[in-house]
């Protein structure tokens, strides 16, 4: 599969739903042409898409429109993907619950700005909070270093996108503390993996 020819579409920033598997094929050392979309260029591209949306993985010409597809498929090729059925389903687990997490604050990107401040102050206020301290909790029965398989996988990349995110004060009225107030290990993780991927 490695042999294969790959285009990984994303947007042009360091973040995000496409970020993991590009961090995942450099870590890898596998060939693959990073389509780097501006967000600019965006609503003038955006029609050529299937769905609309990026990431999109080209493999040989064929596609792949859904970012957890895309980092299951790519964490197989990278060996950053677990084989035991289990820490399979747990990473897919984690995937996906860092997708819920994400997808509550995305739906307030381009929300008026007064209707914007009310919305993320009731997700900060709940359910920010509650998906923090689960993926915490996660963490930490799967022996706080990882969160599956013992190692490095894809989960721990995905998760490194929403803690950078949430910390870095560019969530307007969302406090650049909550993951210290509500997930204190998830800031050890983050030194972790982002020392393995640096």
């Amino acid at each position: 599969m490695t042999t294969a020819t790959l285009k990984l579409s994303y947007f042009d920033f360091p973040g995000g739903r496409g970020e993991p598997a590009r961090i995942a094929l450099k870590l890898a050392g596998i060939a693959f042409e990073d389509h780097r979309i501006p967000i600019t260029d965006w609503p003038a591209v955006k029609a050529d898409y299937l769905y609309q949306q990026v990431p999109v993985m080209e493999v040989d010409g064929k596609l792949l429109n859904q970012s957890n597809a895309i980092n299951r498929l790519v964490g197989k090729m990278a060996d950053l993907y677990p084989q035991d059925s289990w820490e399979a389903a747990v990473c897919d687990d984690v995937m996906d619950t860092a997708d819920d997490l994400m997808q509550l604050l995305v739906n307030t990107f381009f929300m008026p700005e007064e209707e914007k401040q009310r919305v993320r102050t009731e997700l900060v206020a709940g359910p920010v909070p509650m998906f923090l301290a689960g993926l915490n909790a996660t963490l930490l029965t799967n022996g706080g270093e990882f969160f599956c398989d013992g190692r490095l996988t894809m989960a721990d990349l995905k998760i490194l996108m929403v803690t950078r995110n949430l910390c870095s004060g560019n969530l307007d009225y969302v406090p650049a503390s909550i993951v210290a107030e509500h997930a204190a290990d998830l800031l050890p993780h983050m030194q972790r993996i982002e020392n393995i991927v640096a």
